[in-house]
Formats: C-alpha cells, sequence, structure tokens
C-alpha cells in the first residue's frame, strides 16, 4: 500500500446535477443502453505508461512531477508503482488497464535481467488481479525508447536488433496471455525513416511484415485468443513512420496477408497528426473490416504533435461512437485512455478528476451515439441520397462495361441534375443530440 491518493473514495456516479469533481455526472456502469450495460459498451482501460511512468516532461523541459515511485530504475519502486496503480484502478473501477514493459519494470543491464524484472512484476501484478474485479485489456512492447531502437525495431538494418525485438514481443505476449488479457498491441514507433537517403524501404516493410506475420503464428502457437492489433500513427517520432493511418495499414495487412488476422487500435491524436479526424479513422476501419479497439486522447489543435489529452469534446466523441455502434461495438477492444495529465497538474486528484472527466465525456458522447441510431435519422439520409443505387438497371450497371454504358447514356439522353447533399442540415441534426 502507499499513501499517494490517500483521503480519495472511491469514484461514485451521483447524477448529472452533481458538482463534485471527485463524481461522475454521466459514467453509471450499469446504465443500459441499446440492450447492454455502459461499462460493457464503453470497456475502458487506463493506461498505466501517462498514468504512472511518465514524469512530466515535455520536448523543452524535463521532470515537473515527483512521485513515491521515483526514480523508476528499482525493482522496489516498480512494486510502489504498481501498489500506487492497483490503488486507482480501486478508486476508478474501470474494468480494465494496459501496459508497455518497460513502464512496469526497470531495464536491466541484459535481456535477461529485464526479463527477470519484467516476470517478477508480472507476477505481481497476477496476485493484486486476483483479489481484484480489474483486468488487462492488452500488452505491448516500447520498443522505440531505449537508444537500441533509434533505427526502429523490426525495421531496423542491424539483424541482432530484429532478433532482440523478436524476443522482446514474446515475452510481452507470454505475460499478456498469462495476466488473461483480450488484446496484444503493436505500435511501431520508430518503424519508419528520417530520410530516405539511408533508408531501403521496400526491404524494411518486408522484414516489418515478416515479423508480423511471425506475431500471428506465434499467437496460434500458443493459444492466444486475444485479438492481435496494429496502432497507426504517422510521425513523431520518425519523419515518416509507416503505419501511417487505418487505410495505409490495411493496404501493409492486404500485401502481407494478414488482413484477417490483425486488426487496428486507433488514436484520436494520431488521426489528427495523419490530417483525419477520428471518426474517419474509425469509419475507415470498419468499412475495411479492421476496427478492434481505440486509444481515446486528443490532441491540441494548435500545436503540431502528439499531446497525448484526455477527451472534451462531445460531439467528436459521440461521431466516433456513433460509427462504432453501428460496427456492432467492441468485442474484445475497448477504450483505452492513452492519456496524460499537463505537466503543471501535479497532484494525485488531478489524476483521478482527469480519468473521471474523461470517462463521463465518453459516457455522454456514447448516450449520444446510441440515440443517434435509435432515431435513425442519419441512416434515414443515407437511404435517400444512395436510393438510386438500390434501382436494379443501377446494380447491374455495376456488372456491365463501358461501351454498355456508353450506349446506355447516349441512346437514353441521360443529363443528371445535381442534387443536394443536406451537409448543414445533418450538422444541425446531430447537434440535437449532443
Amino acid at each position: 500500500m502507499t499513501d499517494f491518493f490517500s483521503g480519495i473514495a472511491p469514484i461514485k456516479y451521483e447524477g448529472a446535477d452533481s458538482t463534485n469533481p471527485l463524481a461522475f455526472r454521466h459514467y453509471n456502469p450499469d446504465e443500459v443502453v441499446m440492450g447492454k450495460r455502459m461499462e460493457d459498451h464503453l470497456r475502458f482501460a487506463i493506461a498505466y505508461w501517462h498514468s504512472f511512468a511518465w514524469e512530466g516532461g515535455d520536448p523543452f523541459g524535463g521532470q515537473t512531477f515527483v512521485r513515491p515511485w521515483h526514480p523508476q530504475d528499482q525493482m522496489a519502486t516498480a512494486k510502489i508503482k504498481a501498489d500506487a496503480a492497483f490503488e486507482m484502478f480501486d478508486i476508478l473501477g474501470q474494468p480494465y488497464f494496459c501496459w508497455h514493459d518497460a513502464d512496469i519494470r526497470p531495464e536491466g543491464d541484459t535481456f535477461a535481467e529485464s526479463l527477470k524484472n519484467f516476470e517478477a512484476i508480472i507476477d505481481y501484478f497476477g496476485e493484486k488481479m486476483s483479489t481484484r474485479k480489474v483486468k488487462l485489456l492488452w500488452g505491448t512492447a516500447n520498443m522505440f525508447s531505449h537508444r537500441r531502437w533509434m533505427s526502429g525495431a523490426s525495421t531496423n538494418p542491424d539483424p541482432e536488433v530484429f532478433a532482440y525485438s523478436a524476443a522482446t514481443v514474446k515475452t510481452c505476449m507470454d505475460a499478456t496471455m498469462k495476466l488473461g488479457g483480450e488484446n496484444y498491441v503493436l505500435w511501431g514507433g520508430r518503424e519508419g525513416y528520417e530520410t530516405l537517403l539511408n533508408t531501403d524501404m521496400g526491404r524494411e516493410l518486408d522484414h516489418m511484415g515478416r515479423f508480423l506475420n511471425m506475431v500471428v503464428d506465434y499467437k496460434h502457437k500458443i493459444g492466444f485468443e486475444g485479438q492481435i492489433l496494429v496502432e497507426p500513427k504517422p510521425q513523431e517520432p520518425s519523419k515518416h513512420q509507416y503505419d501511417f493511418d487505418a487505410a495505409t495499414c490495411y493496404g501493409f495487412l492486404q500485401k502481407y496477408g494478414l488482413e484477417n488476422d490483425v486488426k487496428l487500435n486507433l488514436e484520436q491524436g494520431h488521426a489528427i497528426l495523419a490530417g483525419h479526424s477520428f471518426e474517419h479513422e474509425i469509419a475507415t476501419a470498419s468499412a475495411l473490416g479492421v476496427l478492434g479497439s481505440i486509444d481515446m486522447n486528443r490532441n491540441d489543435y494548435q500545436s503540431g504533435w502528439d499531446t497525448d489529452q484526455f477527451p472534451n469534446n462531445v460531439p467528436e466523441v459521440a461521431l466516433a461512437y456513433y460509427h462504432i455502434l453501428k460496427d456492432g461495438g467492441f468485442t474484445k477492444g475497448g477504450t483505452n485512455f492513452d492519456a496524460k495529465l499537463r505537466r503543471q497538474s501535479l497532484d494525485a486528484d488531478d489524476l483521478i478528476a482527469a480519468h473521471v472527466g474523461g470517462m463521463d465525456i465518453c459516457a455522454r458522447g456514447l448516450k449520444a451515439a446510441a440515440a443517434m441510431i435509435e432515431d435513425g435519422g442519419l441512416d434515414t439520409a443515407l437511404a435517400e441520397r444512395y436510393a438510386g443505387w438500390d434501382k436494379p438497371e443501377a446494380q447491374a450497371m455495376l456488372n456491365s462495361d463501358l461501351g454498355s454504358i456508353f450506349d446506355k447514356v447516349t441512346g437514353e439522353g441521360i443529363n443528371p441534375a445535381p442534387k443536394s447533399g443536406r451537409q448543414e442540415i445533418l450538422e444541425n441534426y446531430v447537434n440535437r443530440f449532443v
């Protein structure tokens, strides 16, 4: 036990009229939305790294947080950090958490020493989970922070780094399965390039594709029933990352025969860096059949880098969950908060309040999305807009050829008149619910 969260009671649902900053106003886990408990729709997970491993630095300044588990280079403080993490899980009552290996254990001088530390912490997690309801949404490997990864992991020009990467992912997959994790995520933070002058892109993509096939093969070998997820991001820290966005990732998966084995873990902040909206990335993944899970954080629209902030925009969140619900909702995926406090937010209650607010925003967005689906206005508008394609002659045209279509246009004198897309009316419609 620690005293970091001393005096902070478990968070309760108090309703929309509550003014208590440490109470849920909209997130009621047992509220039924579209026939399912809210908790089971949203499947919230706390991200271990930003909540506990991040020290408050930014590209222009160092550590601002002083925590009982600092410095994070000893097993003793790693266990203190775990104690604090599970105390926060008890306070918030969210059903899941997630981690990178490097965030939960100190780095050793050798792979064997790091693995020993990692396995000890996994056992420590298992003991704590055995007496709690919290489960593991996903695990992943940090293959971007240490200097060994400076030129990538699976795409590294040094085959020894590729080997180190494979061994690292194997251990993290083993640990994820041991803790009952429901997904395993790969985020290639440095799987890209800084300059093409020293990059053989074709070779690197082939190595990355082979690596991911190895991951899928190992999943089946050990009987892991969870999803394998790739998380798209266009840039930062690399100039150009190979997993740029949902569409790029799908093309990569198709090229290497993985489109039926791997899904995507989408992040709002990464969508913004790619020049997209979050709803675009979700709708793209849904249309391609690879929507797996989401990182619910946002960027500052006035900053050109990944600021990892808690969600605070109900309309954006509502449209995200609209497409998730239309896709059938999460199965093994969920909503993790890959978000961090601002470096001036130093106190324990800041960390709790940030998650309370984020969970409330998601709950409001979910209810708005469900209300839009139940009302059916957007479905009706789409049906009307594409009604012409439901006619037999339109469907027949898709199985025709250019010459036959030419004859039809010239023979019937077809001269289509433009029709309104009714965008403003639809935007006003959405605003009725948010």
